[in-house]
């Protein structure tokens, strides 16, 4: 057994810290810190920790390296075998933040990352009106639809998705946890990202939100749950055209974000399962293969991204196989 090392146990808690933190800012910043943590607590004698999750995990990983072996494109596929290192990040968290009062710090320090990089969203909206004003825009919906606020990401499905997490975690803090000094101060930030998650018009992380958010309000006041259509009507109401707009593209959609794409890559991605039920096509593969698996009724794809299957069990099932998705299920 290696005998115990102070110092790297402590630099692998506080790496470990950063890198979850960091995440808000910058995958690249918290993967550097995600290896370096991992370094510190191999070598820090500190025993490493999963939680009840171990053989899922490991057969969803060897899945997927052997539906990437058997693919025959190793070349395609090796980003996704690369992104396997993101697993760590669950063995340094459970293995290093121990304590409540740490975990309450990070949970505070996501929700202060959060808000910073919502209130710099704010400021990509606004310039994102100045530039349709400048270029003589009148459909601001269409224009901006397509070329959405980001904040500190490469893409605003990953900016909302961010922004829901952290929402949702210090919506939990403020239903649950012991009241603080700055309560205020948090209710505050839990606003501004509330703003943020609307303005990015993600409809999917609108709907998770939603739901997330009414299981948090009936485990909180039960009552308090009445109250959630009025407030949805209200919002609605005073939201500008454009965020109206997208709402309503819901359930009515109009060509430029049509739902009807959605269908053909869902159809599509069940044409791959039933195909390859075991090992899926192997990693990415759903993106290079689509065209082969589409129906043979489509004839015209409306306007969509045609790159993933905008569903992720079916993502996981063609790519990987079934096996693979109900690990990741469980």
């Amino acid at each position: 057994m290696r005998p115990r090392v102070p110092a790297l146990a402590s630099a692998a808690v506080w790496l470990t810290f950063g890198s979850a933190a960091a995440i808000v800012l910058s995958i690249a910043a918290s993967q550097v810190l995600l290896g370096a943590a991992l370094l510190a607590l191999i070598f820090s004698g500190e025993p490493l920790r999963l939680p009840r999750i171990k053989l899922p995990l490991a057969i969803f990983m060897a899945g997927t390296l052997l539906a990437w072996l058997a693919s025959g494109d190793l070349k395609t596929g090796l980003p996704q075998i690369k992104k396997l290192i993101v697993f760590f990040e669950l063995l340094i968290v459970y293995s290093c933040l121990r304590s409540i009062p740490l975990v309450r710090k990070l949970m505070l320090t996501w929700a202060a990352l959060g808000t910073f990089t919502a209130c710099f969203g704010f400021i990509q909206f606004g310039e994102k009106v100045s530039q349709a004003r400048h270029l003589g825009v009148r459909d601001f919906y269409h224009y901006y639809v397509a070329s959405r606020i980001k904040g500190f990401t490469s893409h605003w499905n990953t900016f909302s998705a961010e922004e829901m997490f952290v929402l949702l975690m210090l919506a939990a803090f403020l239903f649950f946890a012991a009241k603080s000094r700055r309560q205020w101060l948090w209710i505050l930030c839990a606003a501004l990202l509330s703003v943020s998650v609307v303005l990015i018009e993600t409809r999917g992380v609108w709907v998770a939100l939603a739901i997330s958010m009414s299981y948090l309000i009936w485990r909180w006041r039960r009552w308090a749950l009445l109250l959630a259509p009025l407030l949805a009507v209200m919002a609605y109401v005073a939201s500008p055209a454009a965020i109206r707009e997208r709402f309503q593209s819901i359930v009515d959609a109009k060509e430029v974000d049509s739902n009807k794409f959605h269908v053909i890559v869902w159809r599509t991605g069940l044409r791959m399962i039933e195909a390859h039920p075991l090992l899926g096509l192997g990693p990415e593969q759903q993106r290079v293969q689509f065209e082969k698996y589409k129906p043979a009724d489509i004839t015209q794809k409306p306007p969509g991204f045609y790159g993933h299957l905008h569903n992720l069990y079916l993502e996981y099932a063609a790519e990987r196989g079934i096996p693979v998705l109900l690990c990741s299920c469980g």
